[in-house]
C-alpha cells in the first residue's frame, strides 16, 4: 500500500517526497478532481494525503469517496501556512518526523 499526496503548494510536495511520498501539485477544480480520480483509480495507493486549502476546494469528491469507497483512505493535512484547525504546521511535522528545522 502506498500513500500519494496531492498539495497546492511544491513545499509540501517535496517534503513528501523527501519521506518517500509520490504527490502532485494541483490550484484548480478540474486539476483536483483528475488527480484525485487517479489516485483512487490506483489498486497500490491506500492514503490520500490532501492539504486543508484543496480539501475545501472539492469537498464534495472527497466526501463521496470517503463515504462510498473503502479505498483510498482521504487525509487532511495542514499546509504550509498552518492555515485551518488541524493543529501544528507542516514545518512542525517534518521536525518531529525527522528532526529538520526550517
Amino acid at each position: 500500500m502506498k500513500f500519494f499526496v496531492i498539495s497546492d503548494n511544491v513545499d509540501t510536495r517535496l517534503g513528501l517526497r523527501l519521506a518517500g511520498i509520490e504527490g502532485v501539485v494541483v490550484h484548480e477544480a478540474a486539476e483536483l478532481e483528475k488527480a484525485l480520480a487517479k489516485a483512487a483509480a490506483d489498486p497500490e495507493v491506500g492514503v490520500v494525503l490532501m492539504t486543508a486549502k484543496l480539501m475545501a476546494l472539492c469537498k464534495e469528491l472527497v466526501y463521496d469517496i470517503k463515504l462510498n469507497r473503502r479505498k483510498p483512505l482521504i487525509s487532511e493535512i495542514p499546509d504550509r501556512h498552518g492555515e485551518g484547525q488541524i493543529g501544528d504546521s507542516l514545518s512542525a511535522y517534518v521536525r518531529e518526523a525527522i528532526g529538520i528545522n526550517f
